[in-house]
């Protein structure tokens, strides 16, 4: 198993949020210099092929696409895309890393020169009006192309959620998303039940298994296509059960065992700021918290991670104009030491520094500014990383206000139409400035942070090494 692109996914049914909102969240675990950067692209001509920089693969596009946002890498222009959403508030998050178990893969093995995570975004999102479309999109370019490697890929639109998962090289499975349950993954296929009348799937989906012997009984989809491993009790299995401990603490599972439902109830609806303290835990306050016991060598591997390239906590809001009602919450690094920026469907472009993103450190950049943070904060944990928090904190509790009155101002300057608020051009750029103003805002606060931590850091040196024997 290869943990260097590893990551862990929620999600969040309508009735099982406090809003009743839908909430897809995922955080991407890959390498700490593969530095993200922010851009959107517009309606319009795009490429007439997608032609991958890093890997063989390459497929025809449509001849026009819809504006889209991404989370991209400077050195790999128009791949890699992440997450956002589309013009039509469509969102897309690829991906959750998952595995196919070797009788499957030596029967229908990954395609080398298949659809992998550095391409599906930008072949898929730009091109869909829905959820179910994205899923029908996608489904048919795994089985006409195959896949690269193994994936969990999710959609979202104003009614519905829908999950992916895919098998082999050439087979999935898609659900739509209970509204009165969440969903936990963390790098392992989760799905079992296959319902014809409900669910998504490539053809053959059962009827291959059963030719090959692939399950016992009642088709499993977990059994008959996923992996299991004894790595799995560590890696994967932890995360998905503190993850439930932490939503449904009345039920109680066991670490070690892989019976974790599938779908599971919360105790309380879950808002954003749940999703937000899940994505930063780390098994707090634990014999298995790796932080806190300075333990780099942890058997249970957390959720927060040093490595991560972002999070991003996709939400949309029913009855809203998609412009406010879809927002993607997203941290640029390590979600424990770093802070949640709202980053609006409706917004178009951001200040200077979110656009840069090398795999080098610079100035210029808002995800390298944000990283040294983390940097420094890591040195030492249990002394820097409350400093951080606290800042950090404040400024998202200031955040947060400030959009309930932008939102307000926002919805003031709509026009009415069939008997739903529309955006008008004055309330798009009063979305644009808010959004500038707070990134700016927050890149700021970052920089501060560094300043401040570095003059501590001196000062413990210092200390350690004083060798003042006058």
């Amino acid at each position: 198993m290869n943990n260097s692109e590893a990551c862990t996914t929620i999600i969040v049914g309508s009735r099982m949020s406090a809003d009743g909102s839908m909430i897809y969240a995922r955080s991407d675990d890959s390498t700490s210099v593969k530095a993200t950067r922010l851009v959107h692209y517009p309606a319009g001509k795009g490429p007439e092929e997608f032609v991958a920089l890093d890997s063989p693969f390459r497929c025809p596009l449509p001849e026009k696409r819809l504006g889209f946002s991404a989370l991209e890498r400077e050195d790999l222009p128009y791949h890699w895309g992440e997450a956002g959403f589309n013009d039509l508030g469509v969102a897309m998050s690829a991906t959750e890393t998952i595995f196919s178990k070797a009788e499957v893969l030596a029967l229908d093995p990954y395609v080398p020169e298949g659809l992998a995570e550095n391409s599906v975004y930008h072949i898929v999102l730009p091109y869909v009006r829905s959820a179910r479309e994205g899923v029908l999109r996608l489904g048919e370019l795994i089985e006409r192309y195959g896949s690269a490697e193994g994936f969990g890929i999710a959609f979202m639109d104003a009614g519905e959620t829908w999950y992916l998962e895919n098998a082999g090289g050439h087979r999935w499975l898609a659900k739509k998303m209970p509204e009165d349950m969440y969903y936990v993954s963390g790098n392992q296929s989760r799905y079992r039940e296959y319902d014809p009348s409900s669910d998504l799937a490539s053809k053959d989906l059962v009827e291959w298994a059963g030719e090959h012997k692939l399950f016992r009984g009642e088709f499993d989809f977990h059994e008959a296509y996923c992996l299991e491993s004894e790595n799995d009790k560590t890696y994967n299995y932890p995360r998905v059960w503190y993850l439930q401990k932490m939503f449904t603490p009345s039920v109680k599972t066991d670490v070690r065992v892989n019976r974790f439902p599938v779908y599971q109830k919360a105790d309380r609806p879950l808002t954003v700021e749940d999703i937000k303290k899940a994505f930063r835990s780390h098994y707090d306050g634990t014999e298995h918290d790796p932080y806190l016991h300075s333990n780099p060598k942890e058997p249970y591997r957390p959720v927060s991670i040093f490595r991560t390239i972002n999070t991003h906590i996709l939400q949309v809001r029913p009855g809203l104009p998609k412009e406010i009602g879809c927002v993607d919450y997203m941290a640029e690094g390590m979600a424990d030491l770093c802070i949640y920026l709202p980053l609006y469907q409706g917004v178009t472009s951001y200040p200077k520094a979110y656009g840069v993103g090398t795999k080098h450190s610079q100035k210029a950049s808002a995800y390298w500014t944000f990283r040294k943070v983390m940097c420094l904060g890591m040195l030492n944990y249990n002394k820097y990383a409350p400093m951080i928090k606290e800042r950090y904190a404040a400024l998202e509790e200031r955040i947060s206000a400030s959009q309930a009155e932008m939102e307000k101002k926002f919805l003031a300057l709509c026009r009415t139409k069939d008997g739903h608020p529309e955006a008008t051009p004055e309330a798009v750029r009063l979305l644009q400035e808010w959004s500038d103003r707070i990134l700016s805002q927050a890149l700021r606060t970052a920089s501060d942070l560094e300043e401040k931590l570095f003059t501590q850091l001196t000062k413990d040196i210092e200390a350690e090494y004083k060798f003042h024997g006058a």
